[in-house]
């Protein structure tokens, strides 16, 4: 399943419409390259959920936690781009996050097969500019994934 995004305002309104579906508990997964617009995607989800002013990248925090009142339901926004073993995620403490916390994180393939059950984006540059977005849908989501799904 695909949908393309022209421009960083259309990746900021793919994250907020995202807002209104999470659940405390889901992951969201975010793959591409740098610059590809995955911060974007979860700014648009952040501000939705009740953020005030732009979400910093967690680059070099690598989780960057919001609590309610700053967001509507707790959400841990990670990156994994600095982590180069994969056990090093276990420090991080982000399973004992999962039952009361949203987690979306960047670069998840530094962490390969951690997280099977997310709700995984891809983001590609587009030919003749903007993105594309291509979501592999767990069980979970497709009862309330607010696109098409084709029959699998």
């Amino acid at each position: 399943m695909t949908v393309d995004l022209p421009d960083e305002a259309a990746s900021a309104a793919f994250g907020a419409r995202l807002a209104g579906l999470v659940r405390a508990g889901d992951i969201i997964t975010l793959t591409g390259s740098l610059g590809a617009g995955k911060t974007s995607i979860a700014r648009g989800l952040l501000a939705a959920l009740g953020l005030v002013g732009e979400a910093p990248s967690p680059s070099f925090a690598i989780v960057q936690p919001y609590e309610p009142p700053e967001t509507t339901i707790p959400v841990l926004h990670v990156d994994l781009y600095r982590i180069e073993e994969p056990q090093e995620i276990a420090e991080l403490g982000l399973d004992e996050a999962l039952t009361d916390s949203v987690l979306i994180v960047e670069w998840p393939e530094r962490a390969p097969d951690a997280w099977p059950h997310a709700l995984a984006l891809t983001v590609d540059f587009a030919p003749g500019g903007g993105r594309r977005l291509t979501a592999q849908v767990p069980a979970a989501w497709k009862a309330r994934w607010p696109f098409p799904l084709s029959p699998t």
